[in-house]
């Protein structure tokens, strides 16, 4: 059976050999083909995977209760939104107590502030007033030194965890910030940690690498506290489905802030999965596009394949005949200029393949997240590429396995 295969390797590539320029052509538009949806496929799913593991870091089935909803900072009822009330640290304590279907309540506030250590002096960074649970419902992971203690968290101690950047711009090396005292604003602080490096985010997001964590009481000395853009994030507990925590929690902030019945909501629930079916859609149209692009290329390689193989066919009859004359039975006639045909397809889409490699490279290099081919683009490229093969072979060679091999020997 192997050197059946490896005989038919050795008639494309001779076919290829003696017909250099029309076959070029023809595996060209299989390449282009093959090209374009893969490119499209791997891009679209790194990407698609990236945004969802940047959502998943953003709070994993978890609800944020904040004066905004998401987007609405930039609509034209801005100015509704912005004189609702800020959530606060008493209704996200509220909610721990009576709330059935959470697991985990949070509260944050930010501003920004200068940091500064000895002669090295960053501007306006952003810092994060957090309550006990926000490591527990964001993903915190501190490489240098520790997390904030529960008394520090209780007393208001001066004392932050550093995001990896700022800590390498102050001190070079971040385990060199554990220990040491910075000024954030006006106030002195020690530095208990230092954030792991996360990286650039595509959608935004908390970028822990950039800010400072400090508790929600040394919060309250460094700003007016009251004027800070807070919110409540509420994890549902394992098992709860979001909408079933939606609705509770839309129950108690209407209760905690006494809303009639015929009052609408002063606050809004925000789901950072909610835009995932939006995204699956515009991701599936792009996927789509490519797919006609290639379905374009691969027509037009595939019309190329059948006339090469229609000519292979011509080419060889006489031998054709003389194989039937000894004994050769239609199928392995027709199996040999099938596999004819799905090796050249196949030679088409390898060189598609290896076209998509240095693409990855460069768009990873120039987009922010990277672009990788799995296993399943491969076996998509080979099931295509022997697809198309049996289509444009199955013509000349149900010819070719038909014919007389008395003819077939006399002709010329």
């Amino acid at each position: 059976m192997l050197t059946y295969v490896w005989t038919i390797l050795k008639q494309t590539i001779e076919e290829f050999r003696h017909h250099k320029v029309r076959t070029f052509l023809s595996l060209s538009g299989i390449a282009i083909g093959i090209f374009c949806i893969i490119s499209v496929q791997a891009t679209t799913g790194s990407l698609e995977n990236t945004i969802k593991t940047d959502l998943n870091k953003m709070g994993v089935n978890t609800i944020f209760i904040q004066k905004f909803p998401f987007g609405g900072r930039n609509s034209d009822t801005w100015w509704k939104f912005a004189s609702r009330p800020t959530p606060t640290m008493k209704e996200a304590e509220y909610i721990q107590k009576h709330s059935m279907y959470a697991k985990n309540v949070a509260y944050s506030c930010f501003n920004s502030s200068n940091v500064s250590y000895g002669n090295s002096m960053l501007e306006n960074v952003r810092w994060f007033g957090v309550s006990e649970a926000f490591d527990k419902v964001q993903e915190v992971e501190v490489m240098e030194g520790r997390y904030i203690s529960q008394k520090e968290f209780n007393q208001g101690q001066a004392v932050v965890v550093l995001g990896y950047e700022n800590a390498i711009k102050l001190f070079d090396k971040p385990e060199r910030a554990v220990g040491k005292t910075i000024e954030l604003g006006r106030y002195r602080a020690q530095v208990v940690g230092v954030t792991k490096k996360k990286g650039q985010s595509l959608i935004g997001g908390w970028d822990f690498d950039n800010a400072v964590l400090v508790s929600v009481e040394f919060c309250k000395k460094l700003s007016n506290f009251r004027r800070l853009d807070g919110f409540i994030m509420v994890q549902a507990a394992d098992g709860v489905p979001l909408d079933n925590i939606t609705g509770e929690l839309q129950g108690i902030m209407r209760g905690v802030r006494r809303l009639s019945p015929q009052e609408e909501d002063n606050f809004s629930l925000n789901d950072v999965t909610a835009g995932s079916a939006s995204m699956n859609t515009l991701f599936a149209n792009i996927n789509l596009g490519g797919w006609f692009i290639a379905f374009l290329s691969l027509l037009v390689g595939g019309f190329g394949v059948a006339n090469i193989m229609f000519v292979s066919v011509r080419e060889r009859t006489p031998i054709i005949g003389l194989k039937k004359a000894i004994g050769a039975k239609k199928s392995a006639i027709m199996g040999e200029f099938l596999l004819e045909s799905a090796f050249l397809c196949i030679i088409g889409g390898t060189i598609g393949l290896l076209l998509v490699f240095p693409m990855t490279f460069v768009l990873t290099n120039v987009l922010n997240f990277n672009i990788y081919l799995s296993w399943g683009n491969i076996l998509l490229t080979v099931l295509l590429c022997v697809v198309l093969g049996i289509l444009a072979g199955i013509i000349p060679a149900s010819i070719a396995s038909k014919m007389d091999p008395v003819v077939a020997i006399r002709s010329k």
